[in-house]
């Protein structure tokens, strides 16, 4: 099954939906949003590679593209499967990344809205660390897998590189205020962190995209005057339980008072292709996350 002629019609911009392929491991189901699919195939003659991490199979060979196998079974800790005839492999990119996981079986595609998203609890046997959200389809619980996180384990130099920020040069202490909304705890403490390092110490963060839209509704209330005084630019993540960041920029660009916002998208899933659903929505610039480099930049440039 190939997704990417798909992609461009699948959902309309700023709807605050999505469309996940729901795959299993064992007894469990899980989903995957669908723009980071690029398509599902039976599995291919796996070549072993030397001292590679014990989650990775190996690396295939997909047409013109090497591609390296993550095991998901073995990432959760999950006995192999007892139908291996039925084992896909579901091959993703994102944060400007190619790979392949390999699950037990594939059922459907369900569109669902962020709103039907729930965060897991911080109690939750570590759920939240690792998990999107979880959703209820069909009597079943689906989970939604931080894809990106269980990458950066295996590879950590295809993650956010704070040392980059050194090669910007000495900087200086910034007034600007500037409103977050990312839903991994990991990421919020690795970004503040890091504009720290750029200068930037007022920060405000979000879990979700929703409550970053309350707090800038509330703002409103006071006119451009105090939303300007309040907030000078916001960055938002895509991939966010309640309310996604595609939503989030539509809802400021079409509110009479906070349009003049910049609002950056920084995000795993900004590819060539799937950057026009952020132009449509009106985002003044749209980052892979591991960029943080770039994402200073260009917050140097939105609010000088």
């Amino acid at each position: 099954m190939n997704y990417n002629n798909k992609k461009g019609i699948l959902l309309e911009s700023g709807t605050n939906e999505l469309e996940i392929i729901v795959f299993s491991i064992g007894d469990e189901m899980f989903g995957i949003n669908v723009l980071k699919v690029r398509e599902i195939i039976n599995p291919l003659p796996i070549t072993k590679m030397p001292n590679s991490h014990p989650n990775v199979e190996g690396i295939i060979r997909l047409r013109d593209m090497i591609l390296p196998v993550i095991n998901l079974g073995k990432v959760l800790n999950f006995p192999v499967s007892n139908n291996p005839e039925k084992d896909k492999l579901v091959v993703v990119e994102f944060n400007n990344i190619k790979a392949a996981f390999h699950v037990d079986d594939v059922s459907r595609i369900h569109r669902i809205s962020w709103e039907q998203i729930e965060k897991p609890s911080e109690v939750t046997q570590g759920l939240e660390q690792s998990t999107i959200g979880v959703i209820k389809l069909d009597d079943e619980m689906v989970l939604l897998l931080d894809y990106e996180k269980i990458v950066v384990e295996i590879a950590p130099e295809v993650g956010i590189n704070k040392n980059s920020i050194k090669e910007l040069g000495p900087r200086e202490r910034s007034d600007k205020r500037i409103v977050i909304a990312e839903d991994s705890a990991v990421l919020r403490r690795m970004i503040e962190d890091t504009l720290a390092d750029a200068g930037y110490h007022n920060v405000y963060f979000f879990d979700n995209g929703k409550t970053a839209w309350e707090y800038l509704e509330t703002l409103s209330e006071k006119g451009r005057a105090g939303v300007e005084e309040a907030v000078q630019l916001i960055i938002t993540d895509l991939e966010m339980p309640q309310m996604d960041g595609h939503h989030l920029t539509k809802r400021i660009k079409d509110s009479d008072v906070l349009r003049g916002l910049p609002v950056v998208i920084f995000s795993s899933l900004i590819t060539g292709e799937l950057k026009h659903k952020g132009k449509l929505v009106g985002a003044d610039a749209q980052i892979s996350k591991p960029e943080i480099a770039r994402l200073v930049e260009t917050i140097d440039k939105l609010i000088l």
